[in-house]
């Protein structure tokens, strides 16, 4: 990937004079492009600022070596609702995971699996050391329970944190510790389950509703298609604001670029620092991928693997060639193996930008070795993504009110994943309704 910003694999865009444009829009990611699109939409002529050498901000994918490596471990729930409202899901050919999981306990992979979709295998694995039976009677219960409320009803529930949440409906420590913490720790990106329960019920509810799936090329088809709908001279790549001001930004070209308003809709660090004390820095939530080529493809289903015994750095993983066959060339497997942040040296946590490749990879070697035996001896590390800010820091105290508001002043907005909820959802949500709302204001004035 990569070329000149007119090459197939980038989207349509160049420079435009700022006297064209009615309101700048700052950052390329999922909440800006879908900011653009909604004032578009209006009749209005954003221009989007992007650094980088094309848009997308964390949801990316590089192709290395014929494979492709998405930038830390993504996956799509197809229910999500604004994702459904905006994305083409037949043209970015979605591939669907298995619906349920491979939990390693006890030395060996148990089957855990949704009675709603797989109901065999979830009757096989009755038996399997994760929680008790009366937990995995508990488990359909608490589906039923979120399929029942609105998603909003969901979102404006009682801030206590998911692990207070789980125990309160009666799972064991077990079932918590096995399959929960490794389950919703790698969604929420945090094991130790402190994030707030109201987002890991409209996480568990969304995957209730449909599947977890990525496009078969790779997470970056999501903004790609995005930004193929914005009209030629919308997106300004390679760009780096230095500074927001109201109704303008300054390039740090030296460049001034004015409009009727500007949307800050880069992730929440970034959007404080260019705010300047307008806006809070919310805090991040890390997390490491390594991907490994394997020398044949990997066998069985496509399945999510989880560490349910707690030890090693690995929380959870997956053979994306099964997913999706075009992530590894003819003959090949690819692994994709995730680290959270609590499994990180503190020295790496503690720098932005470190790359933990090397403090990491005798660890991650030797647990997949034991897990996988001597077929992983054969695997060759491809690339490592360290992200820094992988998720805003969303805690049961943080998380309320649910949505927070966009605009920061009539000719000043700001957007994100960090003003609604950790998710693709959260961030294109997020781009439209600072749009729709910019647009009332522009109009009642």
């Amino acid at each position: 990937m990569g070329g000149d910003s007119n090459g197939p694999d980038r989207p349509k865009g160049g420079a435009v004079s700022s006297g064209s444009a009615d309101v700048l829009i700052v950052g390329g990611g999922l909440a800006g492009l879908s900011c653009a699109l909604e004032l578009q939409g209006q009749g209005l002529h954003p221009l989007l600022l992007e650094r980088s050498d094309r848009v997308g901000g964390r949801v990316r994918t590089d192709e290395v070596d014929g494979f492709l490596l998405d930038r830390g471990f993504q996956v799509l729930l197809e229910a999500y609702p604004v994702c459904r409202e905006l994305l083409d899901y037949a043209a970015l050919e979605l591939r669907s995971f298995y619906s349920g999981a491979l939990v390693r306990v006890e030395g060996a992979f148990h089957r855990v699996a949704d009675p709603s979709r797989e109901l065999l295998d979830a009757i096989r694995g009755v038996a399997a050391p994760i929680g008790s039976f009366s937990d995995k009677l508990k488990v359909p219960r608490l589906r039923s329970e979120v399929r029942k409320k609105e998603l909003d009803e969901i979102l404006h529930g009682e801030p206590i944190s998911t692990e207070a949440d789980l125990q309160g409906f009666g799972f064991s420590r077990r079932m918590i510790d096995t399959f929960f913490r490794p389950f919703m720790g790698g969604i929420l990106l945090d094991r130790g389950l402190t994030a707030p329960s109201r987002l890991f019920r409209f996480y568990f509810r969304m995957m209730a509703d449909g599947p977890t799936s990525v496009p078969a090329g790779g997470m970056e088809e999501i903004p790609r298609q995005l930004a193929g709908r914005l009209t030629d001279g919308t997106i300004r790549t390679g760009v780096t604001v230095e500074r927001v001001g109201k109704g303008e930004v300054e390039l740090a070209s030296g460049e001034i670029l004015s409009a009727r308003a500007v949307v800050v809709a880069t992730e929440g660090p970034e959007a404080a620092r260019l705010l300047r004390g307008k806006l809070a820095n919310p805090g991040s939530r890390g997390t490491t991928t390594l991907w490994f080529e394997m020398p044949e493809p990997a066998e069985g289903d496509p399945v999510l693997i989880l560490n349910g015994e707690g030890k090693g750095p690995v929380n959870h993983m997956a053979f994306m060639d099964r997913v999706s066959d075009r992530y590894a060339p003819e003959g090949k497997g690819l692994a994709a193996v995730n680290v959270l942040d609590d499994a990180l040296p503190e020295e790496i946590r503690m720098q932005p930008g470190a790359d933990p490749t090397a403090a990491l990879l005798p660890a991650v070697d030797a647990q997949m070795k034991e897990w996988f035996g001597s077929s992983a001896r054969k695997w060759q590390h491809l690339r490592t993504y360290r992200i820094d800010h992988a998720h805003p820091l969303q805690t049961p105290r943080s998380f309320d009110p649910p949505v927070r508001s966009s605009r920061l002043g009539r000719d000043l907005w700001v957007a994100g994943d960090h003003r609604e909820n950790a998710s693709l959802n959260g961030a294109l949500g997020s781009g439209r309704r600072a749009a729709h709302q910019l647009v009332e204001e522009l109009a009642g004035g």
